[in-house]
């Protein structure tokens, strides 16, 4: 698909700080719920909607997890770099990692010890890496590539090797990139549904047809929870309470539904209660970093013109 709108770049930069606070605001929101049961959080909350911290991390309200520190991680990397560096950004992991966060998935912390121990960028193919750890991560890289879709697909990939090496994870990671590039760049419902139509012709595992509930950090689970309330709800907020509601791994589904979702319908979507929730250093870190990220961006270089595409 290629698009050439004549956009508003305001809008572009925008749309762009709604895809990296959505984020995090999914990821503040959903920890809450992450690991309950549907049923038991009717029974605690009879709808969780506010972001109150808790959950079984015992998190403090707005406070975030893994997959927004990792984004974060890699955006310094870049920012830093001024380009692409993936060396920086498994630097960035590893000071994260020796800094004792509250989370970090299995999968991350085996990659990231690898890269400590080994100096190794790209783990082996793993038949247990489909797991979440590397898609929640793709607002920044996705907003670093905007407007050039080859790139999008190389560095999408490269960075989820550094912990995630499965066909399924790679899948992933590109379709939500795509996913936040053409919502970013103007994209309408239907041409974001064909993106995933796209995904479940090469990986029929995906098909989110008849949804039957599981929201666990199985890649395929997570997106199909992910897609379902995306294109069953109107805005964002009716999107990310309906993810958040099914638990399981919540925090990551929250993320990824809200880089989407706040691509799609703007940072101005998302509830005030919410992102003004958020830990403020992280708040104006995330929104500073998505408007350096686009600058970055070959969008940019063409001096606000550019292409997307899923081919």
């Amino acid at each position: 698909m290629s698009d050439d709108r004549g956009e508003d770049p305001q809008l572009i930069f925008e749309r762009a700080r709604g895809a990296f606070l959505g984020l995090a605001v999914g990821d503040a929101l959903g920890a809450t719920t992450e690991f309950m049961m549907p049923g038991e959080i009717r029974a605690q909350f009879k709808v969780h909607r506010k972001v109150v911290g808790g959950g079984w991390l015992h998190l403090k309200p707005g406070q975030v997890t893994d997959d927004t520190e990792m984004s974060l991680c890699i955006a310094r990397a870049l920012i830093t770099a001024g380009g692409w560096d993936l060396k920086g950004i498994a630097d960035n992991f590893l000071a994260w990692m020796r800094g004792k966060p509250i989370d970090i998935g299995s999968t991350c912390r085996r990659g990231i010890r690898d890269y400590m121990r080994k100096g190794q960028l790209e783990t082996p193919y793993n038949e247990w890496d489909a797991g979440n750890g590397a898609a929640m991560r793709m607002a920044p890289v996705a907003l670093y590539t905007l407007g050039d879709p080859a790139l999008l697909d190389r560095y999408a990939v490269e960075q989820a090797h550094l912990t995630h090496n499965h066909p399924l994870s790679d899948a992933a990671c590109l379709a939500i990139g795509r996913m936040v590039q053409g919502a970013i760049l103007g994209c309408d419902r239907f041409e974001l549904h064909a993106m995933t139509r796209e995904l479940v012709g090469k990986h029929p595992n995906f098909n989110f047809n008849k949804y039957k509930g599981h929201a666990d950090s199985y890649v395929v689970d997570t997106l199909k929870t992910v897609f379902h309330y995306l294109f069953t709800t109107a805005d964002f907020e009716e999107c990310l309470i309906g993810v958040v509601n099914q638990g399981g791994d919540a925090d990551t589904t929250g993320a990824i539904a809200g880089m989407i979702a706040g691509a799609f319908y703007g940072p101005n979507a998302i509830p005030k209660s919410w992102w003004k929730k958020l830990n403020p250093t992280v708040r104006q870190e995330v929104e500073d970093s998505s408007e350096l990220l686009v600058r970055l961006s070959p969008w940019a270089g063409r001096g606000g013109h550019c292409s997307s595409g899923t081919d």
